[in-house]
C-alpha cells in the first residue's frame, strides 16, 4: 500500500528522552561499588585459603611429631624397665658381696683375737642372723675372761653372753674349762641376716699349755 503525502510537509521524528544525569552517576558508583567489592572479595577468599592451607600443613607437622615423640615415650619407658631390671640384679649382686666380705671379715676378727689369748681355742662357731654362737677349751676361767674383753674391744661384737663354763675332763692331768657363749655382732655385715647357720667352724686344737 502507498501512501500519500499531501501536505507536502516531512513527518516529525520523535524526539529522545534523555536520561538525567544523577541516575547515571548512581549506575556507575554502583558499579564500581560491585567491582571493589569482586576484588575485596576475591583477595580475601585467597588469603584465608592460604592462611588454611597453612593451617593445615602445620597440623600434619605435629601430629607426625606427636607419633615420633609417642615412640620416644615408649622407648624411653622400655629403657627404664630394662634399667630397673639390671639395677635390681646389680643390688643382689652388691649385697651378695657385702654379705661374702662381711662373713670373712668377721671370722678373721674371731680368729686375730683368739690368737692373742693364751690357752684358749674354739671347737666350734655357728652365726645365726646378727648372733655368733661360740664353744671352745680354755686353760682356765681368767682365758675366757680375757676372750670375752677382746671380743668386746675389737669392736666388731658386743653383748656378749656366757651360756656355761665349766671345769672338764677332756686332757687328764690337765684343768680346762668347757664355754659356750653368745656374741651379737655389732657393725652392720652388708646386708640382711640370714636366719640359718652359715657355717661351722673346727680349728685344729693345739696341745694344751696347762693352767695360766
Amino acid at each position: 500500500m502507498i501512501r500519500i503525502n499531501l501536505l507536502g510537509q516531512a513527518r516529525p521524528k520523535a524526539a529522545k528522552q534523555a536520561v538525567p544525569l544523577e541516575a547515571t552517576v548512581q549506575i556507575l558508583f554502583a558499579c564500581v561499588a560491585i567491582g571493589l567489592a569482586a576484588v575485596i572479595l576475591g583477595i580475601t577468599y585467597y588469603q584465608q585459603k592460604h592462611q588454611l592451607d597453612e593451617t593445615n600443613k602445620r597440623i600434619a607437622s605435629l601430629k607426625a611429631e606427636k607419633a615420633s615423640l609417642q615412640q620416644i615415650k615408649q622407648d624411653v619407658d622400655r629403657f627404664e624397665s630394662e634399667k630397673s631390671v639390671l639395677q635390681q640384679r646389680i643390688d643382689v649382686i652388691e649385697t651378695l658381696q657385702r654379705n661374702r666380705s662381711g662373713a670373712q671379715d668377721m671370722l678373721q676378727t674371731v680368729a686375730n683375737t683368739v690368737v692373742r689369748i693364751d690357752s684358749l681355742w674354739l671347737t666350734s662357731l655357728d652365726r645365726k642372723g646378727d648372733a655368733l654362737e661360740l664353744q671352745g677349751e680354755a686353760g682356765s676361767i681368767n682365758a675366757v675372761a680375757n676372750f670375752i674383753t677382746e671380743l668386746k674391744k675389737s669392736g666388731y661384737f658386743d653383748q656378749v653372753e656366757i651360756k656355761s663354763a665349766k671345769e672338764n675332763d677332756l686332757l687328764p692331768g690337765v684343768e680346762t674349762y668347757g664355754f659356750t657363749m653368745t656374741v651379737a655382732v655389732a657393725a652392720p655385715t652388708g646386708g640382711p641376716a640370714n636366719a640359718e647357720a652359715v657355717g661351722t667352724t673346727k680349728p685344729p686344737q693345739p696341745a694344751a699349755k696347762g693352767r695360766s
